[in-house]
């Protein structure tokens, strides 16, 4: 969560309200709702009969340029109830949010100037003087239902980009710009990696060159988790309600659940594969020998995402979870975590990612004791403390059983993507009853680890065709090299160099066509296959081949043999390009 004191965070907060005295200003008959700062910059939802089109944008900003020179300072006011209401009582939407407040909370308006008000908690900087160095840039307008409900008035919603000063503003811009070269359904449908079908939104559907990248992935889990102990395993993808309600899903996670009746029994499709990893402990009798216990699974999960908050890989309702769940004493705690941020950054090192970490503590929707909280919490800190990794703490933003470590991953233009987590888990144990038999011979609860490295199989799939551009590395690309003849009187030879390859393990593909050469070398580059092998009249007389790389390599009168020498070197060191 966003500290609400940060300058930033204030700023960007302070200038949405700015947009919103601009547009009573532009246009009186604009009813407001809400207008926070967002991770780059902010919005403002609101209720106006006449559409909001991009050519408006710079009159927009012009009069909120104007409203800011005027150097005019936020003056908070405490308001009763009843006072509040009377302000707003053409505005049926803080009248709404006025009414839900319970009694005796404090009520507090912002002025900014004589002539205009909102209904905020603030805080706000002191003038708007302040902001007058801050650089900002209208660029959207979408639509959004009053309080995100589908059955509630379409509101418009205006979006602002804001950076203290117009470098940051410019370099953000062409990080987008950048972005919407690199989006993963753009490339996704060019590289043939997977659709989305009207027919199946949210779900996707991988295709032969993306079900190559995704496998990859999935072989290269199983290796490093095979070697680091884990026993993988698989659980049902449907499981009864009474196993949710125990785990306390159906609780406080049942409106993101598919759920049908078998039987006239109620099931649920899972949204997480904890409760069947528990299952699994529990099917057979275990003692302290056998801790901690370390199961791994590959399991598709659904999920009942919103249709406005899906997008390409990154947002999907059924993905593939890397998960795994770790059984253990609770002397066995801080090594395991040890183990897990150990095995995290073998992986991110491999992709060539870096990556900061983030402490989430306990949310207000939770289960459990404060004592075995505050046990969970500090058992995650003081492992985090021993490494000597910096972190930040995210007050609130635990899972709803245990506080977790998460690691947001930046890409190849500077975004982060949250992707694994550690989870330290006191509550299933408890709810389900697990036990173990200890060196006394008594019974006693063993502790749990959920964590995932990829995030999502997907997720992080889509994140790297990002990441990469759309350029695999060469162990992941889905064609590694793809052979061209130079004319038709050379395809016999171009197609031994293909078959040479294919029967060595590459992923080769052979162009032979009666096309030109540029023509093939273009529409090969299109496809970012990492390399490409031309023959010729020269390269059939001497028995070589010339080869062109992705970054502009150029080179003449290799051998295949010592090509593929480097090709398999490529692969097994996992270089990136």
């Amino acid at each position: 969560m966003k500290d609400k004191n940060d300058k930033l965070y204030m700023a960007r907060h302070s200038l949405a309200h700015i947009l919103a005295k601009a547009l009573m200003e532009l246009y009186p008959s604009t009813k407001l709702t809400i207008g926070p700062a967002i991770d780059d910059g902010f919005y403002y939802d609101i209720d106006l009969d006449e559409a909001l089109t991009p050519d408006k944008f710079d009159a927009i900003e012009k009069k909120m340029k104007e409203i800011i020179a005027k150097g005019e300072p936020f003056v908070k006011k405490v308001v009763s109830k009843k006072e509040a209401l009377n302000l707003f009582k053409g505005n049926p939407y803080k009248t709404q949010i006025i009414n839900e407040l319970p009694d005796g909370e404090e009520i507090s308006i912002y002025y900014t100037g004589d002539d205009f008000f909102d209904l905020c908690s603030g805080p706000h900087v002191e003038s708007s003087k302040n902001l007058q160095n801050y650089a900002f840039k209208l660029h959207a307008v979408n639509g959004a239902y009053w309080r995100g409900n589908e059955k509630n008035k379409m509101l418009q919603r205006v979006y602002a980009y804001a950076f203290p000063d117009k470098k940051q503003l410019s370099e953000h811009i062409v990080m987008l710009e950048e972005a919407k070269k690199r989006d993963n359904r753009k490339l996704g449908k060019e590289l043939g990696l997977f659709m989305i079908s009207p027919e199946g939104p949210g779900f996707p559907f991988y295709l032969p060159n993306g079900m190559i990248v995704r496998n990859l992935l999935i072989d290269f889990w199983r290796e490093i988790h095979r070697k680091a102990g884990y026993k993988e395993i698989m659980t049902p993808i449907m499981l009864s309600r009474h196993l949710w309600e125990t785990s306390g899903h159906w609780d406080h996670y049942k409106e993101n659940m598919y759920t049908t009746k078998i039987d006239d029994v109620d099931f649920a499709i899972k949204p997480m594969n904890c409760p069947g990893g528990v299952l699994v402990y529990k099917s057979e009798p275990h003692s302290y020998r056998d801790l901690p216990l370390r199961l791994g699974e590959l399991g598709l999960v659904h999920r009942h995402e919103k249709s406005g908050e899906l997008g390409g890989l990154m947002r999907v309702r059924c993905f593939t979870q890397d998960d795994a769940h770790i059984f253990m004493t609770q002397n066995q705690i801080k090594d395991e975590i040890k183990n897990v941020v150990a095995l995290i950054d073998s992986v991110y090192k491999v992709f060539n990612l870096k990556y900061h970490v983030e402490l989430s503590t306990r949310p207000e929707n939770s289960i459990g004791s404060d004592e075995d909280w505050e046990n969970a919490t500090n058992a995650l800190r003081d492992a985090l403390d021993e490494l000597k990794l910096n972190y930040v703490v995210n007050e609130g933003d635990g899972a709803f059983y245990g506080p977790k470590i998460d690691f947001h991953l930046t890409d190849a233009i500077g975004r982060t993507w949250q992707c694994g987590t550690i989870q330290l888990d006191f509550q299933l144990p408890q709810r389900f009853e697990l036990e173990y038999v200890g060196e006394d011979g008594e019974k006693h609860q063993p502790i749990m680890i959920h964590r995932v490295i990829y995030g999502a199989i997907d997720r992080f799939m889509g994140i790297l065709i990002e990441h990469f551009a759309g350029a695999f590395p060469l162990w992941l690309a889905p064609v590694q090299v793809k052979v061209l003849s130079l004319t038709d009187r050379n395809n016999d030879y171009a197609r031994k160099i293909y078959n040479q390859l294919f029967d060595d393990g590459f992923r080769v593909e052979l162009d032979d066509r009666n096309e030109k050469v540029g023509y093939k070398i273009r529409e090969a580059s299109s496809m970012k296959i990492p390399y490409l092998i031309i023959v010729g009249d020269e390269e059939e007389k001497n028995g070589t081949i010339s080869i062109r790389g992705r970054g502009f390599e150029n080179k003449s009168g290799l051998l295949l043999a010592d090509f593929e020498k480097r090709l398999k070197e490529e692969v097994d060191s996992k270089k990136i390009n």
